[in-house]
């Protein structure tokens, strides 16, 4: 496969009210139910690019009704290396979404996560790339195999855990973090700084994604921190944007595709994404996200 991934899935109770979050409160305008979570989202954005993307994290054994083993294979993920255990369960998220598309996340992740310790040498060696989001640091060990390996590793860290999260950030050479908590993470203010403080010798890139403010970039061989403006966007609800953003970089990376290319192609793809409910409903197409970046070919970086 052109992609693994081992990380969050999640069942999604999305509410959308008629005020702005900051309001305290406001009308509820619908509700909706949708599969989501960090690296699920990632894979099914992989696989709706053309990419095959495999899930091998863990997921119940009845996989006939699991519903998150269900679409997972709806959407052309394959989960036939994934674990199987009879008390494996997607985190359950309520998400409340205002008229502007901001979200706020509250979750319930007392679930298993990360992988099985025995997963293969052979499957990772098989791989092009492995995505891992925070809750990694449950294995760490099959995240140190596939370092040493040599896989290259996409990681979506959005909090710290309590413990493992320094040391899945240095695993990590392809470290794609939101501004906001690489912000939090490094006490720095600065794109330049954060990026600064969170190389290593290791490292491939650091990417920090800010919305519409764009993403910055910090690559080997280069020594300052390029800035790549967001494509714009029709706005309906920002949930699994960041999502898309991984899987689309991880499809680019796996094509070998250069660092700030591999960028422009996961912007294009999650400003796509934005235009749909919930973190599925508009995941773009490869012809969809080509088609945007040729209408905007000229994006200057510096």
């Amino acid at each position: 496969m052109d992609i693994l991934g081992f990380g969050a899935i999640s069942m999604d109770h999305v509410i959308y009210v008629d005020q702005p979050l900051s309001s305290g409160k406001g009308r509820v305008t619908r509700r909706i139910t949708a599969h989501g979570g960090n690296v699920a989202t990632a894979l099914v954005t992989a696989a709706r690019l053309g990419a095959s993307a495999g899930f091998v994290g863990w997921l119940n054994s009845d996989t006939e009704q699991d519903p998150s083993s269900r679409d997972l294979l709806a959407n052309g993920v394959d989960i036939s290396h994934a674990p199987k255990h009879p008390d494996a369960t997607a985190v359950q998220s309520t998400i409340t979404v205002g008229p502007d598309g901001e979200r706020f996340i509250a979750y319930d992740d007392d679930v298993m996560t990360g992988t099985t310790p025995d997963l293969s040498d052979d499957l990772l060696r098989a791989a092009r790339v492995l995505l891992i989001d925070g809750y990694a640091v449950s294995s760490l060990d099959v995240v140190s195999r596939a370092s040493r390996i040599g896989l290259p590793i996409v990681a979506d860290i959005e909090w710290t855990a309590p413990f493992g999260t320094d040391r899945l950030l240095d695993l990590a050479d392809h470290l794609v973090l939101p501004m906001g908590y690489a912000r939090q993470y490094t006490g720095c203010v600065t794109p330049g700084g954060i990026a600064s403080a969170l190389w290593t010798s290791d490292r491939s890139a650091v990417v920090l994604t800010d919305g519409e403010a764009g993403s910055h970039v910090l690559r080997r061989g280069h020594t300052d921190c390029e800035h790549i403006p967001a494509f714009e966007a029709a706005v309906v609800d920002t949930t699994g944007a960041g999502d898309c953003f991984h899987g689309a970089y991880a499809v680019a990376l796996s094509e070998g595709r250069d660092i700030l290319d591999c960028v422009r192609f996961a912007s294009a793809s999650a400003a796509l994404s934005v235009a749909g409910r919930g973190g599925r409903e508009a995941l773009p197409t490869r012809a969809a996200v080509e088609r945007l970046m040729a209408e905007k070919p000229n994006i200057s970086f510096g």
